[in-house]
């Protein structure tokens, strides 16, 4: 009998997770069909490899044409979109991404899902690299590009499947968080900090969707959290299963700890000490406490999942990371490049920390594009000042224009660039705000020496200014 299901469309498919489950769709031989506006790399690139060809702007005859036999439509839809209304209405199969994601790949095996502010797609990278080195052969899907992966997902098969879980709503008619889709049987929790301001009014309504993941945990299901941060405590109040928890000192009382951490130019090494005194040396190519707390994260709840601990930190040592996390994109003119996704106060602060450790000695010159929902409103305008601190030189990109979406109805202020480079000079920094694209790269062109490191901060295409950059710099 031939399978029903040979043809799905996807409505907004260059979203990363939603290119990635056409991707997997697209490798079991299933047609595979999408459309989206102002298409761009890293996704549209990936689209093109897989063989899956994408129609720009959303038209209804993008569905009645193919007559697909399901439509997946993505949470940047809206329900006015053409052809959401018209797969709707003509009644035509039609689901959200994360329950098409858990439907057609996740059911049938053990949810390994990954949550939190910060640091998801990291943890969810190593979890996968660390499960399938030791031969467990996971299924995974990612919300970057992972280096040792060479994609954002993979179909294995083993018993995992690992999946990078987001609070974001899930799409125009169900407003819950993504993350209550996939049947998480483990889960990580990273962090709980306010963030996606177009759809949470503060950090408690934040609080509520993590609750709602720790309330629908099963009895016999495991919860790794990161107990340092209070806001996580919180959330894991009456939680219905078995809670580990993880961090870098005692705060919290967590059952592990990352003792002796060190720094060097090969990566981060420490030793993470269980509370009944299991000990492993670990060593892991990546920079900044967060990424040490991250691979702690990993190596808990490989752990707790059977995975011995000695061969879970060796495929640590060799982890290649994300593309966009700390990624050196070049250096030129004796001056090096980094892209880094980093757009909440706590990431940049982080990051720039991070950046600063791994080249000690060299000028920082930070560049952030205040791009998200949340970034674009005056919600963290002191805070983002302070996360430049360790920066030498900050230059602020214009945000982009348009008016701020918000599904709770509230604005409010909204960044100002300006007022973020008097902040910044205020507390001691040198900073300055160009104007665009054009005029930051003629700037740090004429302004940037030999030995200097620009650290590119951006969760958007930013104009591509980071080959501008090189550019500009071996010119």
């Amino acid at each position: 009998m031939a399978d029903p299901l040979q043809h799905v469309h996807f409505v907004a498919i260059c979203g990363t997770g939603m290119g990635s489950l056409a991707g997997l769709l697209r490798a079991r031989g299933l047609r595979i069909t999408g459309s989206d506006e102002g298409l761009y790399p890293p996704m549209s690139t990936a689209l093109a490899e897989w063989g899956i060809p994408v129609v720009e702007g959303f038209r209804a005859e993008n569905i009645t044409d193919t007559a697909p036999d399901l439509v997946v439509i993505g949470n940047a839809v809206g329900p006015d979109n053409p052809e959401a209304r018209c797969a709707i209405d003509e009644g035509f199969r039609v689901l959200s991404f994360p329950d098409a994601l858990f439907d057609l790949a996740i059911a049938g095996h053990h949810s390994v899902v990954v949550a939190g502010t910060h640091g998801k797609t990291t943890t969810t990278a190593l979890v996968g690299q660390i499960l399938q080195a030791t031969g467990r052969d996971p299924s995974l899907l990612v919300g970057g590009y992972s280096f040792d992966f060479a994609g954002s997902f993979r179909e294995g098969a083993g018993e995992h499947f690992v999946v990078e879980g987001d609070e974001y709503d899930t799409v125009f008619f169900d407003k819950t968080p993504k993350f209550l889709h996939y049947g998480a049987r483990t889960a990580i929790i990273t962090s709980v900090e306010f963030d996606h301001a177009d759809i949470y009014r503060d950090l408690e309504h934040v609080k509520a969707a993590f609750r709602a993941l720790v309330a629908g945990m099963p009895a016999d299901g495991t919860l790794v959290a990161a107990v340092g941060s209070e806001a996580v405590r919180d959330v894991l109040r009456d939680a219905p299963c078995r809670v580990i928890g993880y961090g870098l000192d005692a705060t919290g009382a967590p059952d592990w700890t990352a003792h002796d951490v060190d720094v060097s130019e090969a990566g981060t090494a420490f030793v993470a000490v269980h509370g009944d005194g299991r000990r492993v040396a670990v060593s892991v190519p990546l920079f900044g406490r967060f990424n040490a707390e991250n691979a702690l994260a990993a190596l808990v709840t490989v752990d707790a999942l059977g995975v011995p601990l000695a061969e879970a930190a060796k495929v640590l040592h060799d982890f290649r990371g994300i593309k966009r996390r700390q990624e050196v994109r070049g250096e030129a003119g004796g001056v090096l490049v980094i892209d880094d996704f980093a757009h909440h106060p706590t990431a940049v602060r982080g990051t720039v920390e991070a950046v600063r450790s791994r080249y000690s000695g060299r000028r920082i010159v930070a560049v952030f594009e205040p791009r998200t929902n949340t970034s674009r409103r005056a919600v963290f305008q002191q805070s983002y000042a302070e996360a430049f601190d360790l920066a030498d030189r900050v230059v602020v990109a214009l945000p982009p224009q348009g008016a701020l979406y918000s599904a709770t109805g509230e604005v409010g202020e909204t960044f100002s660039p300006e007022r973020l480079v008097a902040d910044i000079r205020a507390r001691g920094g040198a900073a300055e705000q160009p104007g665009d694209v054009d005029a930051i790269v003629q700037h740090l062109a004429a302004t940037c020496e030999p030995g200097d490191v620009v650290l590119v901060m951006s969760n958007g295409a930013f104009g591509n200014i980071w080959e501008r950059l090189l550019q500009a710099f071996g010119g």
